[in-house]
C-alpha cells in the first residue's frame, strides 16, 4: 500500500502557541516550525505537543497545560515567568525556559534612569518648565544628588547585577538581598530585606515575582526605607503592596518612586498621577528594537536546542 509523502510544513516541528506571536516572531520563525494556537487546536494536535511558546504575558494555568499529555517544554519569551503555572510544571517535570539574558541590559539601564529621574525630578522639571513656570515662578525647587546614595538591590541576577554595576560608577554604595549570597559579587550581602530597606537610600526591585516575594515590599519595609527614601521597581508590580505603597507616598512616609510595573497592568493607581515624586512608565524597562531582536534570538535557540536534544539556553530553576 503506498504511503502519502510528508509535506514539507509537516516535516517542521510542532509548537503549541499560548497565544498570537508577535509580527517579528512570526516572521522570522515561520519557516523553521509548524505553529498551532492553543485556542484553535483540535485534541489530536494538543495530544501531540511537546512545546508551548508562550509570547509575552500570556497566563498559563493548569487546566491549559492539562491539555498537553505529551509537553516537554514550555518556552517563554519575557524575563518573568510568573504568568506560568510553575507548580504545575514543576510536578509535570516540565522544562520552562525564558528570554531573560536578552533584557538585562535594557532593564538595567531603564533603571538607573528611573533612580536618576525620580531623585533629580527630572518628570517634575520637565513639566514645570513646559507649563511655563520657570519664566512666571523661577527655577524649579533643588533635588537631590544620585552620586554618593546607599543602594539595595533585591536579586541579584542577571539585571541585578549589571544595576549593582552601573550604580557603583555612579560612587554609589552596593548592597544586595537575595535568596542566598552570591560569592563572586563585590558587593555586600544583607540577609534581611527590611535591613537592606533601612541601610537604603534607594531600593532598587529586579527579582521575579513568586509566592515568597508576593508583597515582600510592605509598609514595614516602606517605613525603614524612610520619609526620603526612593523606591525603584523594575521587577513586578506584585512585589509591592500597591495600596500601602500609594498612602505612604501621600503621606510622606516613603520619599519618592519610580515604576515601570503594576498589581493589575494596564491599570495604575490614579493617585500616583499628580505625585512629583513618582516617576511613572508602561512597563517598557526591557522592551527596545534591539531587545525584542535578543529576544528572538534566545527564543529560537531554546527551540532549536530542544528539538536538537542539546542543552536548553535559559532554563528556569523550578
Amino acid at each position: 500500500m503506498e504511503t502519502t509523502p510528508q509535506s514539507p510544513a509537516d516535516e517542521k516541528p510542532l509548537v503549541f502557541l499560548a497565544q498570537p506571536l508577535f509580527p517579528e516572531f512570526a516572521a522570522a520563525l515561520a519557516g523553521r516550525y509548524r505553529f498551532v494556537l492553543a485556542a484553535d487546536a483540535d485534541a489530536a494536535a494538543a495530544a501531540e505537543a511537546r512545546v508551548l511558546l508562550v509570547p509575552g504575558l500570556a497566563t498559563v494555568t493548569a487546566q491549559h497545560l492539562a491539555r498537553l499529555p505529551a509537553l516537554e517544554l514550555v518556552a517563554g519569551t519575557s524575563v518573568g515567568v510568573d504568568h506560568v503555572d510553575l507548580d504545575t510544571c514543576r510536578s509535570r517535570g516540565l522544562s520552562v525556559t525564558n528570554a531573560g539574558p536578552a533584557f538585562a541590559v535594557d532593564s538595567a539601564d531603564y533603571a538607573v534612569g528611573l533612580v536618576v529621574a525620580v531623585l533629580r525630578r527630572v518628570a517634575s522639571a520637565d513639566a514645570y518648565v513646559r507649563r511655563g513656570r520657570w519664566a512666571a515662578d523661577g527655577d524649579y525647587p533643588l533635588a537631590t544628588k544620585v552620586s554618593g546614595k546607599r543602594v539595595g538591590i533585591v536579586g541579584l541576577g542577571n539585571i541585578g547585577s549589571r544595576i549593582a554595576r552601573r550604580l557603583a560608577a555612579f560612587g554609589c554604595a552596593v548592597s544586595y538581598h537575595s535568596r542566598s549570597p552570591k560569592p563572586s559579587s563585590p558587593y555586600t550581602f544583607v540577609p534581611a530585606l527590611l535591613d537592606l530597606a533601612a541601610g537604603s537610600d534607594v531600593l532598587v526591585l529586579s527579582c521575579a515575582l513568586t509566592d515568597e516575594t508576593k508583597h515582600m515590599v510592605n509598609r514595614e519595609v516602606m517605613e525603614a526605607l524612610g520619609k526620603n527614601g526612593v523606591l525603584i521597581n523594575v521587577g513586578r508590580g506584585g512585589l509591592v503592596d500597591e495600596p500601602e505603597l500609594v498612602r505612604c507616598l501621600r503621606d510622606g512616609v516613603l520619599g519618592g518612586a519610580g515604576l515601570d510595573v503594576y498589581a493589575n497592568e494596564p491599570a495604575v493607581p490614579p493617585e500616583l498621577f499628580g505625585m512629583d515624586n513618582v516617576v511613572l512608565s508602561d512597563h517598557r524597562a526591557v522592551i527596545t528594537p534591539e531587545s525584542i531582536r535578543g529576544a528572538l534570538e534566545v527564543v529560537t535557540a531554546n527551540l532549536d536546542a530542544f528539538f536538537s536534544g542539546r542543552p536548553l539556553v535559559s532554563p528556569v530553576q523550578l
